[in-house]
C-alpha cells in the first residue's frame, strides 16, 4: 500500500485521451512505477517495477489487451 505522504511524491500524469475523468494515472518515483484509479486517489495505487512495467506497455503496445482479444 502506498501511504499519502509516498502518493504526494509521485510524479503522476494522465493519458491526454482521458477526456471524462475516469482514468487511471501513473506515478513514478525512485524506481517504483504506481498506477492508481483518477477518481479516487485515495486508494491504494498499484506498484510496479520497471521490468514489470516494461513488460507490460510492451503488450499493451503488441496489442495483447485490445478488447477484441480480451472476450
Amino acid at each position: 500500500m502506498v501511504s499519502r505522504k509516498m502518493r504526494l511524491g509521485f510524479n503522476w500524469r494522465r493519458s491526454s485521451y482521458c477526456n471524462n475523468g475516469a482514468c487511471v494515472e501513473v506515478g513514478y518515483m525512485d524506481g517504483t512505477i504506481a498506477v492508481r484509479d483518477s477518481k479516487d486517489t485515495s486508494k491504494p495505487a498499484h506498484m510496479y517495477t520497471p521490468d514489470e512495467w516494461q513488460q507490460f506497455v510492451a503488450g499493451v503496445k503488441n496489442g495483447e489487451f485490445d478488447l477484441h482479444r480480451l472476450e
